[in-house]
């Protein structure tokens, strides 16, 4: 694939000039389900899970972070493999429960939960609510004093000290998510006076994307320390250790792979040390990979529709873009806007020699997911791939901008192609308006 980025290349498979997904041509994927569309893989989900199976030890758990992707195939996917889910929201325990998971492997996380949210999570028995501020201890205990359920609750912690490194690391500042450090002993206090109430452990808030394992490590070695304060606050054994997501996947030119055998390494020593300490007798270590599992094991596929040339600059005017992957086009958290890796799924060996930019068919300036990109010289009719797009693609969209059709997503799995999301209809964008009439005759 000479104009992709070898860190692809190991995951990603062709034939003839052509990309396959599982054994399947791209081209014959796209003549059943047309373009735009999602693509799954599921062999890379696999080659992925038994990755980082193999970094953690024994008694590292993994909950699966539904935010990163929430369609049903992939919460089974991991549900199968034994994981618990992480979820951020009263619909994603909804969907969670949807896929068969039982409420105890459920962990809910997040600065803003509802009333309404917790109500519904408690009672349903949830495993964890990671609770994020002291309103929301109080909430939680009021609903369950009401329900007439003891609720398991652990602490989200925004960790005092900060760890460099890496991308987005939290710590050492303020932020919405978590109890900063240093307010930990009244909260604890709070629980432990509460029969409703049952102190589970901490959950550290640490960051995103992180591609250096030495940080991931500082971070984890920093969490081990907080929660050795907070049993001894509490009196009490910290039985689960939530380190959370953060692992992260390369997406740009430059960018190095998590060093996983370095952070195998670094946490059997981690584990080593925690050894014969009362407090973690019997804790579960848990991590919240979405990211790093569902990233690379999709493409966003769309159709070059026209080709035109502006005072000098090439354009290639896509059939799909920002309001489908908002987060390839640059527009959901880059400060310095880089392209996610990009290939025409057809040509894979001819000469890149054209330098373009990707636009799709939305009338802003905003909808572009490629800038200066060398391709092959591109006609219309070509399949435009963009890479890493597992994760934090459809899902973080705003799918309604503009009124586009949404796109389908199709999972393959043992060389075949399954239709799992439907693609959307210009009609859609009515289906919950309530008619005016309606509502003047009600009124009146």
């Amino acid at each position: 694939m000479s104009h992709l980025p070898e860190f692809l290349t190991s995951r990603w498979d062709r034939k003839g000039n052509e990309l396959l997904v599982g054994e399947l041509r791209i081209s014959s994927i796209v003549e059943r389900h047309g373009t735009p569309l999602f693509i799954y893989d599921r062999n890379i989900l696999e080659q992925k899970y038994a990755a980082l199976r193999k970094v953690l030890p024994e008694r590292f758990s993994v909950c699966y972070s539904v935010k990163a992707n929430p369609h049903p195939a992939f919460l089974k996917f991991f549900l199968d493999k034994g994981c618990g889910l992480e979820v951020a929201s009263g619909g994603e325990f909804y969907q969670a429960r949807s896929a068969g998971c039982p409420p105890d492997k459920i962990l809910f996380a997040g600065p803003g939960k509802t009333q309404a949210e917790l109500a519904l999570v408690i009672a349903d028995g949830i495993g964890e609510i990671h609770a994020e501020s002291e309103l929301e201890i109080e909430r939680i205990s009021q609903l369950s004093r009401r329900l007439g359920h003891r609720t398991r609750v652990a602490i989200r912690v925004n960790p005092a000290e900060e760890s460099r490194g890496g991308a987005m690391q939290m710590g050492g500042r303020s932020a919405p998510f978590g109890v900063d450090e240093e307010k930990l002993e009244p909260l604890l206090q709070r629980i432990a006076q509460d029969p409703y109430l049952r102190f589970q452990g901490i959950h550290l808030f640490v960051g995103t994307q992180i591609l250096d394992q030495g940080v991931l490590l500082a971070q984890y070695r920093s969490g081990v320390e907080i929660a050795r304060r907070t049993a001894r606050i509490s009196h009490t054994q910290i039985h689960t250790l939530d380190f959370g997501g953060g692992w992260g996947i390369p997406y740009f030119r430059g960018d190095s792979e998590l060093g996983l055998e370095s952070l195998r390494r670094g946490l059997l020593e981690l584990m080593s040390a925690t050894e014969g300490e009362p407090c973690f007798a019997g804790t579960t270590f848990i991590v919240e990979p979405g990211r790093f599992l569902a990233g690379e094991a999709g493409v966003y596929v769309t159709t070059v529709n026209d080709i035109k040339t502006s005072r000098g600059k090439n354009y290639l005017i896509l059939d799909g873009g920002m309001n489908h992957h908002l987060a390839a086009s640059g527009n959901l958290g880059q400060v310095v806007r880089r392209n996610f890796p990009i290939a025409i799924l057809n040509r894979l060996d001819d000469p890149a020699t054209q330098l373009c930019d990707l636009v799709g068919p939305l009338c802003t300036p905003l909808d572009t997911l490629g800038r200066g990109v060398t391709l092959p010289s591109a006609r219309v009719g070509d399949l435009v791939g963009v890479f890493q797009s597992g994760a934090y693609a459809r899902t973080a969209s705003p799918l309604g901008f503009l009124s586009h059709p949404a796109p389908a997503e199709v999972w393959v799995q043992d060389g075949q192609d399954f239709l799992i999301r439907r693609r959307g209809a210009s009609q859609d964008a009515l289906r919950d308006v309530i008619p005016l009439g309606s509502v003047v005759e009600s009124i009146s």
